[in-house]
């Protein structure tokens, strides 16, 4: 029989890994924030989360815990937001930029991609993932930052 407790295990467990990171609080909501970026963002993941880590000196486990947790889970509802959002600051009609993504990903080759208009059909979606990646990116460092200065101020007091 199916649980719903075994679902929830691993991403339990990549929580629980994250808050026992011994580094600053900084380095590891930071490490964090730039995995949930980089794993938003289509065709990077936990490599480049690990490279952007390892250049910017920041915590690259949590990054990879970052990257990891959001790569796969947030896909689908990514990219329809991106359009959505990215069609709307570039005044695109929304309708008919999905439309043409469908049509696309319908007959999916890669010269079909140079028949569409890379301003139409690529650009509206990149601003948008920007968009989401930046903005959850920035909500998971306001929110892990004071969780895990927490909890090492909570490991140094009963010590």
């Amino acid at each position: 029989m199916f649980k719903l407790k075994s679902v929830f295990q691993p991403i339990k467990q990549a929580f629980i890994k994250l808050f026992s990171i011994n580094d600053t609080p900084q380095k590891i909501s930071l490490g964090f924030a730039i995995g949930v970026f980089l794993g938003i963002i289509p065709g990077t993941g936990p490599v480049a989360a690990f490279v952007a880590a390892s250049i910017f000196r920041i915590n690259r486990t949590s990054a990879l815990i970052g990257s990891i947790i959001t790569n796969t889970w947030i896909s689908i509802i990514s990219f329809l937001l991106a359009i959505k959002i990215g069609s709307a600051i570039m005044r695109i009609d929304l309708n008919a930029a999905y439309t043409d993504w469908l049509k696309f990903l319908s007959d999916f080759h890669w010269i079909n991609l140079l028949k569409f208009s890379f301003l139409k059909l690529t650009l509206p979606v990149i601003v948008g993932y920007l968009i989401i990646a930046f903005c959850l990116a920035l909500s998971v460092y306001l929110i892990t930052l004071p969780l895990i200065k927490r909890l090492t101020d909570d490991k140094d007091k009963t010590r």
